[in-house]
Formats: C-alpha cells, sequence, structure tokens
C-alpha cells in the first residue's frame, strides 16, 4: 500500500501521561505530531493520575484530558474517590468521564464492585453532559445493560472487541466503537470483520500507547505516532478511500469529545 501524505488523525484513547513515555516525552510528542496526530484524548485510570494528566494537558493544546476510575485498579480506588470525581469534572470541565467501565477477566474479580463504579460514573457523565470512555473486557453484555439502565447514550467502547450485533446495540444506545492495534493482526478475523461491517461514521481509532502495539510494532513500547500505521493498516479493511477513513474518523472523534 502506498504511503498516504498528511493525514490529520486524533487519537482518541492514548496514556500520554504513562512513565513508559515520560523518559524521551518530548521525541514521542514530535513523532506523533509528523505523523499526522493532531490531538490525543488521555483518559486517566487512578485518582493519582488526575493532576499528572491536568499538567500534561495543560502544557499541550493538543492533548485532551479524561478523568475517571479503571475497572482493572480497584484495589487502589477508594470510595471517596466517587465523591471526588464529580468535583474534578465540575472544575476542570474534561472532554470525557473515564476509562471506567468492567473488566471479568482479572483474576478474583469482584463484579459487583466493578459495576457501582461505573454506574456511577455514567451517573456523572449524563449529570455533565459528557461523553465516557468505557473499557469492556469479557464484560460487553454488562456494559450494555448498565448503560441502557443509566440513560447516558454518548460515549466510546474503546479497542472494542466484542461482536457486530453488539457493537450494533451500543451505537442504538448513542456509542461508537474504537479500535487500535489489536484489529490489525491479520490473525484477528472476528474483530477485523466487525471493523469491515460497521458504518464508517460510527469508527474512532487509537494506540492505548504504550500498550497494544500495531502488528508493525508488535512487541515495542508502543507510542501514538503510530496511529498512522493503524489507520494505514485498517483502512485496507474498508470499501472507502484511506483518506476517507482518516478524515471521518478524526470528525467522529472532534464530534464526541467536542474538540
Amino acid at each position: 500500500m502506498a504511503r498516504k501524505t498528511n493525514p490529520k488523525l486524533i487519537d482518541s484513547h492514548v496514556h500520554s501521561d504513562d512513565s513508559r513515555l515520560s523518559d524521551d516525552f518530548p521525541a514521542v510528542m514530535a513523532r506523533a505530531r509528523a505523523a499526522g496526530v493532531i490531538g490525543q484524548v488521555i483518559p486517566a485510570v487512578t485518582r493519582e493520575h488526575w493532576p499528572r494528566i491536568k499538567e500534561y494537558v495543560a502544557k499541550h493544546k493538543d492533548l485532551y484530558a479524561c478523568y475517571g476510575l479503571h475497572p482493572c485498579f480497584m484495589a487502589q480506588h477508594q470510595a471517596e474517590d466517587l465523591q471526588t470525581l464529580p468535583l474534578w469534572l465540575g472544575k476542570e470541565r474534561p472532554v470525557a468521564v473515564g476509562e471506567c467501565g468492567l473488566d471479568y477477566s482479572l483474576a478474583d474479580v469482584n463484579k459487583s464492585e466493578q459495576q457501582t463504579f461505573f454506574g456511577a460514573q455514567l451517573a456523572m457523565a449524563r449529570e455533565f453532559r459528557l461523553p465516557i470512555v468505557v473499557h469492556a473486557h469479557r464484560a460487553v453484555e454488562d456494559v450494555i445493560r448498565l448503560i441502557k439502565a443509566s440513560g447516558h447514550n454518548r460515549g466510546m467502547v474503546h479497542s472494542f472487541n466484542g461482536s457486530l450485533q453488539q457493537a450494533h446495540r451500543l451505537i442504538d444506545l448513542g456509542f461508537m466503537m474504537s479500535f487500535g492495534g489489536a484489529a490489525t493482526y491479520e490473525r484477528a478475523t472476528k474483530l477485523r470483520a466487525v471493523f469491515e461491517a460497521l458504518p464508517l461514521d460510527s469508527i474512532l481509532l487509537e494506540t492505548d500507547a504504550p500498550d497494544q502495539p500495531d502488528a508493525t510494532h508488535a512487541k515495542q513500547r508502543n507510542e501514538p505516532a503510530y496511529l498512522f500505521d493503524v489507520w494505514e493498516a485498517l483502512s485496507e479493511l474498508r470499501i472507502e478511500t484511506a483518506n476517507k477513513v482518516a478524515k471521518t474518523t478524526t470528525t467522529n472523534a472532534k464530534r464526541l469529545f467536542g474538540i
């Protein structure tokens, strides 16, 4: 595939504040911008990360904050975090609530506790009229159930790995699906078929850096510049041109996050 020029891409889910990117952060940012990444949406995973993300977005106009409590870090969360989070949402005006959701792949998972935290954050997102960034691993059905119960109809499911039928149910609830490096591997046949079949106006692109590298950078540290490679590889699956995929997914991200 011929290398495209001058895409304008938004990384809809990237942990740019992660310590694994901090040693060469200026170079990471320079490479991302050179690759056409015009915006990066940074979701928090714990309360401890909120001030750090605030600092990053204050220094870089192309970084956008989300504040939330991730289901994989339940051991680090406290009940009072759910009281503090609305204060941050009201004062800091992030572009979304998250990262939050459900992950049933963990050892000794407490599903009830995860659901309580996710339900509370769905309610906050609705109250503050913000989109919500959802993590759903082996838990898509319960994610759909809780979203439906919340009445909140604006958000994204990042690194989507559910079925096409589940994706359409989420679209009906006002949600978009985000795809990253996992979908660039040829062995991911079911995931790639979902990406190919969904309406383009329901799709976002992401890296989830420094995790989940694309096939070109397998087993390497991921970084936001590699969104170019995600876009290039996944565009091959669509009937639209690669430039159309870039333009539409960027428009989708701008519309969802208000950026």
